[in-house]
């Protein structure tokens, strides 16, 4: 249920307010990235989560352009 209003969310976003997204969702993902390879991060299923957010934010972006 999270997810979907996630993507709800992604559906009624402007192209500059998905970039600010994805710029976010980066950042998040290298952190998460740098805190596992330092052995400090505790649930690393958030990395396979935040990538798929970026895949999502990627497609909604993709989309947007095309109309």
């Amino acid at each position: 249920m999270k997810t979907n209003k996630y993507v709800e969310d992604l559906k009624n976003a402007s192209v500059a307010e998905l970039n600010a997204q994805l710029v976010e969702a980066k950042k998040e993902l290298f952190n998460l990235r740098f805190q596992n390879a330092t052995n400090q991060l505790e649930n690393t299923a958030r990395i396979k989560e935040v990538r798929r957010n970026i895949a999502r934010i990627q497609t909604f972006i993709t989309a947007a352009e095309e109309k």
